[in-house]
């Protein structure tokens, strides 16, 4: 049985779940003494591919805005997923307590909500997302302006692997 459903919408309600993964792939890398998100405000982009359950590959896009809290312990972003065969508009809210991260989620159009958690330090996160019907594991590596992220999961949408820059 599938989570999502079948077609697009099912892969579109997967990706929200794919694309909240995401959300937390610039929360820790580049840490600075002022707090764990700092550094991060501003635009972000990248791209890279998606593993479909029925064996299939699509390219992403992703652009997402950043704006670091002032206290430096919380990170509210706006994201922007596209494949070939979906888009989605999602919304965070992200904190940090020490080297825990967590935080909540939400894809307006859709009705979609979950929430984030796990740890952050030394240029690594991993994370669990969820939501209803929707788990993944993320582990972000950081080497210098280079974020790699890589996603599991057993629904709908298997992987994901994207590679982003700021600027």
């Amino acid at each position: 049985m599938k989570l999502f459903g079948s077609g697009l919408f099912g892969q579109a309600v997967a990706a929200a779940g794919v694309g909240a993964a995401l959300l937390l792939s610039v929360s820790a890398g580049q840490a600075q003494s002022s707090g764990p998100f700092a550094g991060f405000d501003g635009s972000w982009s990248g791209s890279g591919t998606v593993a479909l359950s029925n064996g299939t590959t699509e390219h992403i896009r992703r652009k997402a805005d950043y704006k670091v809290t002032a206290t430096g312990m919380g990170l509210k972003q706006n994201l922007h997923c596209a494949s070939d065969s979906y888009k989605f508009d999602l919304s965070s809210d992200v904190t940090s307590q020490g080297d825990r991260i967590s935080g909540n989620w939400s894809e307006k159009s859709r009705n979609i909500f979950g929430n984030l958690q796990g740890t952050a330090g030394a240029g690594q996160i991993d994370v669990f997302v969820e939501a209803s019907g929707f788990a993944a594991n993320l582990n972000l590596r950081t080497n210098g302006t280079k974020q790699v992220v890589q996603i599991d999961s057993k629904g709908e949408i298997r992987g994901v692997t994207i590679t982003m820059t700021k600027g």
